[in-house]
């Protein structure tokens, strides 16, 4: 959290039912000055709203691929009219816009396991754009104010850490009108452009498969962390295709490409480039280590309470539980707690002005504390309380969690409203980074043996096996190289 909208999980890669044959797109238009000018125009914005650029020689390695997949589209012959961009963000994540950006995330590389698939993910986000799916959606997002926070964030069922940062500026987060709102036909569209894009460009095309079964077998992980059925799916994403279908699909559709001369794969070639990426949280953003949240350089910390899951994003955090969900943020402050509040519930009810209790003020580890409530009904009719606890952390600058429950029930929230207090400097830099480590396996090493390394204080095997495409049962040959998630 810099003070990052939550994150989406990209529509392009979403994840739920579907049984639609796509068309054939037509042939793909060129990249017209107006397209440059719009994705021109749209690029540093799409940066701010993402973390920003990862840099660095893992960022040259990606542009490299991502220009040589995307020229196979026929939007450009030229590997210099598309701009291929790695987002230093902890989401699971890709996407493209007009004008040649593409984007993808260190998160999503970190799930890679080898060139061909990260080929896989920008050619078939590059293959919306070449079917120009942005500009045939039949449903835009434009929901604002409480309607979008309780319909979202807030509200529904939410599946894994992608679908819990969800965005919270739905409406007017500008990646939202980029990503949202493609089809199941259109997915299957892309998905079908993308292999092809493949084996044009002389990769394996299976690698879409493995690629889109590493991505189903992580959204079920994160799912199965936060407490979720592997069912649990965001409301906007029901319209597209189930994991299953995907992968088995891709592997037919890979199959048809005929035979690849090579089949080109550069697996030592993408596990060198990944070594060394940062993965999970960025602590110049904050991180998130189980229950609790510290961000070093806002000198602050806090706990959710058992059983929610916390998910870092760019301008928020959010908190989510079976009983409640809320997020944590700052806004601009001169000093006055009450109009602080006030201008914070105007922004959770938008149009809906929401009748608000009295600001009631406190103290809590030393910071100066105001809170207040209010009442209001979603978009399905339920009662909902909504509150809002602010802290003072300088004349100048303060924080808040807003938090919505049903009407009439226990907060459990109350504990991580008396958790927050300032992170003291040793505390503060003692807040390390996760990174991705390839290795070697030697004689002697086991999938647990390995597993165990892994900087996580739960579910270290499982991660382990997601991460390096494993099955249940395979066991590991000396001499193959595998992804560590370390301090």
């Amino acid at each position: 959290m810099t003070i990052k909208p939550l994150f989406l999980a990209t529509a392009a890669l979403a994840l739920v039912a579907a049984k639609e044959a796509p068309k054939q797109p037509a042939a793909p238009a060129s990249i017209s000055a107006k397209d440059k000018a719009t994705g021109a125009k749209a690029h540093p914005e799409l940066l701010a709203e993402f973390g920003g650029a990862y840099t660095g020689p893992q960022a040259a390695y990606v542009t490299k691929v991502g220009q040589k997949i995307a020229v196979q589209s026929g939007l450009s012959n030229a590997q210099g009219d598309f701009t291929i961009t790695l987002l230093n963000s902890p989401v699971n994540n890709a996407f493209a816009i007009p004008g040649g950006y593409v984007y993808v995330t260190r998160q999503l590389m970190g799930l890679m396991n080898n060139e061909a698939e990260l080929a896989s993910v920008l050619g078939h986000e590059v293959g919306h754009v070449a079917a120009r799916h942005s500009q045939k959606r039949s449903s835009k997002a434009t929901l604002g104010g409480l309607g979008a926070i309780a319909a979202t964030v807030l509200g529904g069922v939410v599946a894994g850490s992608d679908g819990a940062k969800l965005g919270q500026q739905l409406g007017g987060n500008l990646a939202t009108r980029y990503v949202m709102g493609y089809s199941r036909t259109q997915e299957y569209e892309a998905d079908d452009l993308g292999v092809a894009y493949l084996a044009k460009a002389g990769y394996d095309p299976m690698a879409a498969s493995t690629m889109l079964a590493s991505l189903a077998a992580q959204t079920s992980l994160e799912s199965r962390m936060a407490g979720q059925t592997g069912n649990s799916m965001p409301k906007w994403a029901m319209s597209h295709p189930d994991p299953a279908s995907r992968v088995t699909r891709a592997a037919q559709k890979a199959a048809a490409a005929g035979a690849v001369k090579n089949k080109v794969v550069n697996q030592d070639a993408f596990m060198a480039a990944l070594n060394g990426v940062m993965y999970d949280d960025d602590p110049k953003q904050g991180i998130v280590d189980g229950q609790t949240f510290r961000h070093p350089d806002l000198m602050l910390t806090f706990t959710a309470p058992n059983g929610f899951a916390l998910n870092n994003g760019t301008q928020s955090v959010s908190v989510s539980g079976a009983s409640g969900k809320g997020e944590f943020s700052g806004a601009t402050y001169a000093g006055d707690m009450t109009a602080y509040i006030g201008q914070v519930f105007k922004t959770v009810g938008g149009q809906t002005a929401l009748p608000t209790s009295a600001v009631t003020m406190g103290e809590t580890n030393g910071l100066k504390t105001g809170s207040a409530s209010a009442n209001a009904t979603n978009s399905q009719g339920q009662a909902l309380t909504v509150n809002v606890v602010a802290y003072e952390f300088s004349p100048t600058s303060a924080f808040h969690f807003v938090t919505i429950r049903g009407a009439g029930s226990v907060d459990p929230f109350t504990g991580m409203y008396s958790s927050m207090r300032r992170l003291t400097a040793a505390e503060a830099s003692a807040v390390k980074a996760r990174k991705i480590s390839v290795v070697t396996v030697k004689s002697g090493d086991t999938v647990q043996s390995l597993a165990d390394k892994m900087a996580y204080g739960d579910n270290k095997l499982e991660r382990f096996m997601v991460l390096n495409a494993l099955k249940t049962g395979e066991t590991l040959k000396s001499g193959r190289k595998v992804k560590l998630i370390v301090y």
